[in-house]
């Protein structure tokens, strides 16, 4: 069996799932409903579980001293190969499970990163993924050169295990700022990209993970992205045109889905992509109202929001999946628009069929009319790109045909009437200095 090099995770590894709850904290309703999918998401086969409930997590071993003998016995029984935790550990605990059960050990963050690993497809998905591995995995190096320990001393006594550990962290280190620097190269050219987009109005969608974002960008965009139902389908940017009017479109843009406890090296790392939300114009955040989670995946949504600094941004609560929703449901569904925030407005969709497309679009081009400004500029006839411009970029009023040229009246959006402009300066007064 060949096991994935970004975590030594393997796929088709049986696995045995263990949750602590800690009292006081609120669980889902299945504590081990999404732990199970994610494992299985990355191609192991579940083959058992155990959930403990704890006051506070064991310093040594995050588990009971109890639940560890139990774990190894179950560990031996099922004949698993790996031990994966809902738990973040750290590096000493994670070392301990894996001696006392004599199997591998992998947590939430390191399943969660080695999802990301195996979906990365653009370079800069790559990039971002090794980094936040890479940063997760330097304090955990020790646990690599335990077969050198015994040569390890005190003050003085620096055996060729520590040396080869601290080489082995110089690597790494040396690796992760180069990782850094090409990420910032590539961030320098999204600038680009979004002054280039500057005049267009963008639209990013957001949402839990598997909440049916692509889905619903196939259907605005008329698009055919990927879509699977699995978790982190999508880690990289795409965006899509939507044609929301005849003589008028807005820009889409989907990226990686949120999850409760991101690990936060990846958030860290996904920093550049995450920023698309920061430069859009208008929030679509996508719930899947068929979830029992739903309004726990909306906080969540906007937890991350608020690391955005986006919490303040125009936002429209998309509830999808309206379809899959059973009738003993629905009241239960219908009560989540009682939990927007002032910022938010709701509407109940399907992505699959359809349903509330046609109220999302009209209420968009409301709100793009809203924000145009009137203009009326004498055209001369040897400028019929100007008047191509305004048919294409607005919304053609009236054209009244002179001797001179075309008198146009029309409505355009302001970055659009700025690009007018640049294009046409003498059609202009110049505009009055803003006083104060």
């Amino acid at each position: 069996m060949q096991a994935d090099n970004s975590s030594g995770f393997a796929k088709n590894e049986r696995a045995l799932i263990v949750k602590a709850t800690i009292k006081g904290r609120r669980e889902i309703e299945d504590p081990l409903a999404e732990i199970t999918r994610l494992a299985e998401t990355a191609g192991a086969i579940v083959v058992g579980s155990m959930v403990q409930n704890l006051a506070r997590p064991h310093p040594a071993t995050y588990i009971g001293k109890g639940k560890v003998t139990e774990l190894a016995s179950l560990s031996q029984s099922l004949d698993v190969d790996v031990v994966i935790t809902d738990n973040d550990l750290s590096p000493a605990q994670e070392r301990n499970l894996e001696k006392l059960t004599e199997r591998k050990v992998v947590d939430r963050s390191q399943l969660i990163m080695d999802i990301f690993s195996r979906r990365a497809r653009t370079r800069q998905a790559k990039l971002q993924v090794e980094l936040a591995q890479l940063k997760y995995s330097l304090p955990r190096l020790k646990r690599l050169w335990t077969h050198l320990s015994r040569y390890e001393g005190g003050i003085g006594m620096q055996g060729p295990g520590e040396t080869q550990l601290e080489e082995d962290k110089r690597i790494v280190r040396t690796r992760v700022q180069k990782l850094e620097r090409d990420l910032r190269d590539l961030e320098g050219q999204r600038e680009a990209s979004f002054l280039h987009r500057r005049n267009e109005f963008v639209i990013a969608l957001v949402g839990y993970t598997n909440a049916g974002k692509s889905t619903l960008l196939n259907r605005l965009t008329g698009s055919e992205e990927l879509v699977e139902d699995k978790l982190f389908a999508t880690l990289d940017t795409r965006v899509r045109r939507w044609l929301v009017e005849d003589n008028r479109h807005v820009l889409v843009s989907d990226t990686v889905g949120f999850i409760r406890e991101l690990p936060h090296h990846l958030v860290a790392s996904f920093q550049a992509t995450l920023t698309e939300t920061q430069y859009a114009d208008l929030l679509f955040h996508v719930v899947d109202a068929s979830s029992t989670e739903a309004l726990q995946q909306m906080k969540t949504v906007r937890r991350v929001l608020e690391d955005l600094e986006c919490q303040e941004k125009e936002t429209w609560v998309l509830f999808n999946k309206w379809d899959a929703i059973p009738p003993d449901r629905l009241p239960e569904a219908r009560n989540l628009s009682e939990h927007l925030l002032p910022r938010e407005r709701a509407f109940e969709v399907s992505a699959v069929t359809s349903q509330g497309i046609p109220a999302i679009r009209e209420a968009l081009v409301d709100r793009l009319h809203g924000k145009d400004r009137n203009l009326e500029v004498l055209i001369p006839h040897s400028r019929g790109e100007i008047l191509a411009y305004i048919r294409e970029n607005g919304r053609l009023l009236s054209t009244e045909y002179l001797t001179e040229g075309a008198l146009v009246k029309a409505a355009m959006s302001p970055a659009r009437l700025g690009k007018l402009r640049t294009l046409y300066p003498e059609g202009f007064p110049p505009e009055p200095p803003e006083v104060g």
